[in-house]
């Protein structure tokens, strides 16, 4: 399947996780990706998983740094002639927040990375998305936006915001016929979801089980799996999906 020969891609958090696994989807689909992340060793690994390394750029950003967003981005615009065709916020971070122990340096760093930073990549991106109805930004957030993680507001709040955003974005760019598209995963094996997992094991109240795939947490989704969905909200097949939400968790809020 080659429906991105062609095509640049520009993914935030490429050095490890979803966004990893999303840059060696697109390659191996035809894409040409600029790969954004903050551990240039994961950046590295992620041109040596990809199918034609030739097709993967690279380059550090902080998306908790307004400068290094908008850096990183022109130089993404410079290497792909001007051209982006795909945004992939995937970028993030999870940090506890309980509120009878509020760290508010902690609430603005999240806020900064899960939610301003993506929308400043996504202005600074604009002036080289194609208007038309071939383009796509696909917003990861998380089921948490919807669905109570205790010690977690300020995580909760910052893909609440995401996906409130990605619904009006879609609005705005609608006269450039470039579509927007929110993703909430839960559950999926990455090294954030352990974080989450042991921030939140003690709480009392078996609130992780609610966040699992229905047979099981051995069935929990793979990095690989999320690629496949992100791949096809930005193809042509999907034009017909724009502004509203999709939520990937193995059928865990069924059980609610």
């Amino acid at each position: 399947m080659n429906r991105f020969e062609g095509k640049n891609v520009l993914i935030t958090g490429a050095s490890a996780g979803i966004g990893q696994a999303t840059a060696v989807r697109f390659i191996a689909e035809g894409a040409t990706v600029f790969g954004l992340g903050r551990n240039a060793e994961g950046l590295k690994e992620t041109e040596g998983m990809v199918a034609d390394p030739s097709r993967f750029r690279s380059h550090h950003v902080d998306m908790a740094d307004d400068a290094s967003i908008v850096t990183a981005v022109r130089a993404a615009a410079e290497d792909l002639g001007g051209r982006i065709d795909v945004v992939c916020n995937i970028a993030g971070v999870t940090l506890a927040t309980p509120i009878d122990d509020l760290d508010i340096d902690r609430v603005r760093t999240i806020n900064q990375v899960n939610f301003v930073g993506p929308l400043r990549l996504i202005s600074e991106a604009l002036p080289h998305i194609p208007a038309g109805g071939s383009s796509a930004i696909v917003n990861v957030a998380s089921n948490a936006a919807t669905q109570a993680v205790p010690t977690m507001a300020a995580y909760a709040g910052s893909k609440a915001a995401l996906v409130s955003a990605s619904l009006t974005l879609a609005v705005e760019l609608a006269p450039k016929r470039i579509r927007v598209v929110p993703i909430s995963p839960s559950g999926v094996q990455t090294k954030m979801m352990w974080e989450i997992w042991e921030q939140v094991k003690d709480y009392e109240g078996d609130w992780y089980s609610r966040m699992i795939h229905l047979w099981g947490q051995q069935e929990s989704g793979q990095a690989h799996e999320l690629a496949a969905f992100i791949a096809f909200a930005a193809s042509e097949e999907a034009k017909y999906w724009n502004a509203s939400e999709l939520r990937i968790d193995g059928g865990a809020r069924a059980s609610f």
